[in-house]
């Protein structure tokens, strides 16, 4: 699944691509939009809003699309070849006179008025790409539910925008905890540094071409993809098991030994609340 600094890299080849040239090809492949045609029209950019992407035209109007899970943006050269799939799988063509974005699997397409793009994206927590971005306020939302299993409070975009299922295993091996800890079980300290790792994490990639959290030349990830191969801190096998997110079952990656907490198949930890005076 793209995730928040994949998307903020497609962003950026769209705006690179399109913004401030008048679209001399259009052609939307979804039934609703099929006759919608923007030639004509001058682009005025595009921007993710965490794995959201916005492009703008004069007019007021706007292209609202999301990658899910094996969706792409393409950009090509006037003579170039389109390789990104087969021909059935495009859902979007925006040309201009030197340049082509072809939009491949894209789960959503949409057209808003400008002025209510929060119709699609004000639901998201702060963008952790974002101008927007408050560690404050995305602490406060994973806390808000305290029982829900950490790695499930990570991939609610509603909290924080921008990680998905890489990050979300990653995070929790850094922070030392499982993917099915209670959020509100997680150490006060850990738990204050959770949204700037995460922060930190996507924008010292946002410009690789690879993704890479661990610091290593041979090594691209601490635990993601890694199983049954040996932790690189510990020599314990990594494991892998299903976790949901709300939506659908997702692999996720953990160690056993350097991350606390319960697996998939255990109760979670009671949580110790502290009683408050009125």
């Amino acid at each position: 699944m793209p995730e928040g600094d994949t998307v903020w890299q497609a962003a950026r080849r769209l705006h690179g691509a399109l913004a401030g040239q008048v679209l001399t090809r259009s052609d939307f492949r979804v039934p609703q939009y099929a006759t919608v045609d923007l030639t004509g029209r001058t682009v005025l950019g595009t921007t993710p809003r965490g794995k959201h992407l916005l492009t703008r035209f004069e007019g007021g109007l706007t292209l609202h699309t999301h990658l899910r899970m094996e969706g792409a943006w393409k950009v090509y050269g006037g003579a170039e070849r389109w390789k990104g799939g087969p021909a059935h799988q495009i859902r979007a063509i925006l040309g201009t006179a030197d340049r082509t974005a072809v939009g491949y699997r894209l789960q959503v397409l949409e057209f808003l008025r400008t002025g209510e793009e929060e119709r699609a994206v004000g639901h998201l927590g702060p963008d952790l790409l974002g101008p927007d971005w408050n560690p404050d306020r995305a602490l406060a939302n994973l806390l808000a539910d305290p029982a829900r299993p950490l790695g499930e409070a990570l991939l609610d975009q509603r909290n924080l925008a921008g990680i998905g299922n890489i990050y979300k295993s990653e995070l929790c091996f850094l922070i030392g905890a499982t993917p099915w800890l209670p959020v509100g079980a997680l150490p006060a300290d850990r738990a204050a540094k959770l949204p700037a790792l995460a922060q930190r994490l996507l924008e010292a990639n946002r410009d690789r071409p690879v993704r890479r959290t661990t610091g290593l030349r041979d090594q691209d990830l601490f635990v993601y993809g890694r199983a049954p191969r040996p932790c690189l801190r510990c020599r314990t096998s990594i494991r892998v098991a299903d976790q949901g997110d709300g939506s659908r079952e997702r692999p996720t990656y953990w160690c056993p030994a350097c991350q606390t907490g319960p697996g998939p198949a255990a109760g979670p930890p009671r949580i110790r609340r502290t009683r408050t005076t009125n």
